[in-house]
């Protein structure tokens, strides 16, 4: 490609945070909050027209390469297949929502509107970098760099914990990165003994033979920093508290978006740089995403707090996503990636109408709440979508993602698939449950006394995109399916995968008296 879309995409935010963060004392509110929302919306139109540039069948494209360190055979090299473009298109489609719903949330925080504005648009350059790169040290150090802005917007613009919550997240996540990094230092040393000499890059990367021991360690290295990042059982309790103390839209971009860092890496580099260990490592990463689909399933239901519900499902949800990464057949990792852009959608909206009534209440315990439909329906309404769409609703756009996963874990395992149904059941309790003890019925007498109102029309234009997405590829997913199919094939081929040949019986009268 001549213009180089991918550079744009990921400078145009990072410039333009910056120069608010530098802006003169004297710019007012109203006009940071529209520079952002204006540079979010010329972001998410160049977004769409790579979308319609895109070539399905086209492998990676939007390619740029450039040496960068040359010692390390490190590039500047970005490129995106259609998993990395539908997580961009997540990113660029929740900026402007997270930045409408979020109008009034950096007003009090401790640098003012700028700061948070100027963070949520250096967030969103550097995710679309990080889903963008083709290179793993380029990779990595966008991985990184992604920390910063959640631990300013947490520790800034939090709850009264906030400051607890951002440093647990930071230290978490540091730790997965380090972890990471010693792999991709090994990774140097493997690919300078080859005769071409060091690279990082992916394109030379997917053809390095490694020692099966040395191929198990890196695969180790990468996969504990994704399993951090995703977040799945054990490394996930950093989330929660995170969710609980951050603002609303903080939680969106957190949740919806940098959280895809850890199942995106599983898929673009643990498959295709390590196919061994991958295919080693597939009994325990199935059983620990089992086991997280149905903890946080259990830990949502278990809870009074309204973010750290919505959390624990994300825990749950991403259980979904890593077992269908992990069956390795082409229905577990189709529902797999489809589900990563559609569990953005359906979480984002949850994290932003429950920040609507939280804001009006004063209080996140859904145990203070009843009533809502009757003085606000509404929120009421949307909020009901929005959790239907969470439990997998059939006609809203998680429900497909879920059905292809669990397909794709009969194939692999009845047991297993059996076991992750189980999370279905339970998403039903928990939202249902929610809904009834906040929505109907009287509320607690203390807090009927004061009615709230119902949502205006700026929170109405930030999240009707959202549920409208939802509805549409619930009933129409082929256009995202189509773009993502292609590179389910060849992270299969890379990872030496195909799917099991079907048995068919054979006819009782053609003489061989049974069925093979």
């Amino acid at each position: 490609m001549s213009f180089p879309w991918l550079t744009v995409m990921l400078a145009v935010p990072v410039v333009v945070a910056l120069a608010l963060a530098f802006a003169p004392k004297s710019i007012s509110a109203t006009t940071v909050k529209q520079i952002a929302l204006g540079t979010s919306l010329v972001v998410l139109v160049l977004g769409i027209v790579m979308a319609i540039r895109f070539d399905n069948n086209g492998g990676m494209q939007f390619t740029e390469t450039h040496d960068w360190i040359k010692t390390f055979g490190a590039h500047y090299a970005l490129g995106v297949d259609g998993l990395g473009l539908s997580l961009v298109l997540l990113t660029v489609i929740l900026t402007p929502v997270v930045i409408l719903a979020s109008w009034n949330d950096g007003d009090e925080g401790r640098w003012g509107p700028k700061g948070f504005f100027a963070w949520i648009l250096a967030l969103e350059g550097l995710a679309v970098g990080v889903f963008a790169a083709t290179d793993v040290f380029l990779f990595y150090i966008f991985f990184e760099a992604t920390l910063i802005p959640i631990y300013f917007l947490v520790g800034g613009y939090g709850g009264p914990n906030r400051a607890k919550a951002a440093v647990k997240f930071l230290l978490y996540n540091l730790f997965g990165g380090l972890v990471m990094l010693a792999a991709v230092i090994a990774l140097y040393v493997e690919s300078a003994k080859a005769t071409s000499g060091p690279s990082y890059l992916l394109s030379d990367l997917s053809h390095l033979h490694v020692g099966t021991d040395v191929g198990r360690w890196m695969f180790l290295g990468f996969m504990v920093a994704f399993v951090v990042k995703a977040p799945l059982f054990p490394l996930h309790t950093w989330l929660a508290d995170t969710c609980e103390e951050a603002t609303p839209g903080t939680s969106v971009l957190l949740v919806s978006v940098l959280d895809k860092i850890g199942s995106f890496g599983m898929v673009r580099f643990c498959l295709v740089l390590f196919p061994e260990a991958s295919r080693w490592a597939t009994p325990a990463v199935v059983v620990l995403a089992v086991i997280s689909i149905i903890y946080g399933a259990l830990m949502a239901i278990g809870s009074d707090n309204i973010p750290r519900l919505i959390a624990y499902t994300s825990v749950s949800h991403f259980g979904f996503i890593v077992l269908g990464i992990f069956v390795l057949n082409s229905q577990g990792l189709s529902g797999a990636n489809l589900y990563m852009f559609n569990h953005g959608l359906s979480t984002a909206a949850l994290f932003l109408i429950g920040g609507f009534l939280i804001s009006r209440k004063g209080t996140a315990s859904i145990s203070r709440m009843g009533g809502i439909e009757k003085v606000a329906p509404v929120l009421a309404g949307l909020f009901l979508v929005s959790g239907l769409a969470t439990l997998s609703l059939p006609g809203l756009s998680p429900f497909i993602s879920e059905f292809l996963v669990i397909v794709g874990a009969f194939v692999y395992s009845p047991w297993a698939a059996a076991f992750a149904v189980t999370g279905i059941v339970l998403a039903a309790l928990y939202i249902l449950v929610m809904y009834q003890r906040m929505m109907t019925g009287p509320g607690p007498e203390e807090i009927a006394s004061s009615p709230i109102s119902d949502l205006n029309l700026r929170e109405i234009v930030s999240v009707v995109p959202v549920i409208a997405l939802i509805v549409l590829l619930g009933f129409f997913p082929k256009p995202l399916l189509d773009m993502l199919n292609p590179g389910v094939q060849h992270s299969l081929v890379q990872v030496g995968a195909h799917d099991p040949t079907p048995t068919v019986p054979l006819s009782g009268g053609s003489g061989e008296g049974g069925s093979k």
